[in-house]
């Protein structure tokens, strides 16, 4: 999906809204990649920690993480796979609704766009997501993108 970086929603008014409910959302420090990278591989999988590696390589880091009350709850990464790109991202089961999500998304693309890029694409895009970002970001869908640049995985076995 594509999506018009110079157009984003101001990032403060989500940040604001998690704070309220004692959710911080702010870059990792490089001392805390493991946690980072523990925490996805336990509540998402291997390969989404594998790409977030990437982005706490960077000074400063090409991700987001949610905390509440000194633990993870939440993570967005971008421009770690593909440049441009943001994910993976995800929020923990038990916190999702409250706004964590969009909080994450909304401060990515504006570190997208920080970095010099006009527009932002949400790399492969699960079908149960589109209007979330189309809502929360006015993404659009680019005609015959998937795969996109995730094929020919490798399997483990």
């Amino acid at each position: 999906m594509l999506v018009k970086l110079y157009n984003l929603p101001p990032r403060q008014p989500p940040i604001d809204q998690c704070a309220k409910l004692g959710v911080i959302i702010r870059r990792p420090m490089p001392y805390e990649k493991s946690l980072v990278l523990d925490w996805i591989k336990t509540h998402f999988h291997v390969g989404w920690a594998d790409e977030t590696e990437v982005t706490l390589a960077r000074q400063p880091a090409t991700c987001f993480i949610a905390t509440e009350k000194g633990l993870i709850v939440g993570f967005a990464a971008y421009d770690a796979t593909v440049r441009g790109f943001f994910g993976p991202t995800g929020v923990a089961e038990s916190q999702r609704g409250k706004g964590i999500g969009k909080a994450l998304l909304i401060a990515s693309l504006h570190g997208l766009a920080e970095l010099g890029y006009a527009y932002g694409i949400v790399g492969q895009a699960e079908p149960k997501a589109r209007d979330f970002y189309a809502k929360s970001v006015g993404a659009t869908e680019i005609p015959d993108s998937d795969p996109s640049v995730y094929r020919d995985w490798l399997q483990r076995g």
